[in-house]
Order: C-alpha cells, then sequence, then structure tokens
C-alpha cells in the first residue's frame, strides 16, 4: 500500500525529509570540494571528471528537493500532477516523477 505524501506527511516527516536532504547536499559538497580533475594520469582524470558531473548533479537534485519542500510541491509528480508515494520518496528523496511516469519518459 502506498502512502500519499501530500495527503500524509506531516510536517514533523517534511522537517525531518529537509533535515535528511540537507546533510546529504553537505555532504556531497564536501565530497566534491576534496576532488580534482588536474591529474597527471588521464584514465585517472577521465573517472575525477565522471565523479565531479555526478556529484554536481546530484546536488542540483537535491537543491531543487529542497526548493519543491518550501514550495509545498514535494511528493508531487511533475508529469501527470499526481502523488509520488511516500516509498519512493523514502528511498529517492528527490525523486520528481511517479514510477509510471518514470518509466514512461525513461529518465
Amino acid at each position: 500500500m502506498t502512502t500519499d505524501v501530500r495527503e500524509t506527511a506531516g510536517q514533523d516527516w517534511l522537517d525531518n525529509m529537509r533535515s535528511r536532504l540537507t546533510a546529504e547536499l553537505e555532504a556531497r559538497r564536501s565530497e566534491l570540494a576534496g576532488l580534482d580533475a588536474d591529474t597527471s594520469d588521464p584514465a585517472e582524470a577521465h573517472n575525477q571528471v565522471a565523479l565531479i558531473a555526478n556529484l554536481q548533479q546530484s546536488i542540483q537534485q537535491i537543491n531543487e528537493a529542497l526548493l519543491r519542500i518550501e514550495e509545498g510541491t514535494y511528493g508531487t509528480c511533475e508529469k501527470c500532477g499526481n502523488a509520488i508515494p511516500r516509498e519512493r520518496l523514502e528511498i529517492l528523496p528527490y525523486a520528481r516523477l511517479c514510477v509510471p511516469c518514470q518509466q514512461r519518459h525513461g529518465r
């Protein structure tokens, strides 16, 4: 059974999710600050560039999720407008789409 986060997620749950996302954001920023793509080994440089890009994408997704919490749209699918199940948000807190839309749009 899925739970509609928009109907049942009290302020405590949203505050907890905000705290969780903020902590993850800070961890990703710290990890990113410690990386340097400038290395003499081309393979290592390629790996570093890929890791940096991945961290930057994660930071953007987390920032967008925090913004949706502030705007009151967190937990609403950006494609169909239906609720994203709370269970999905627990696993992927920056999810923008419900599972059916995610599958249809192949992202």
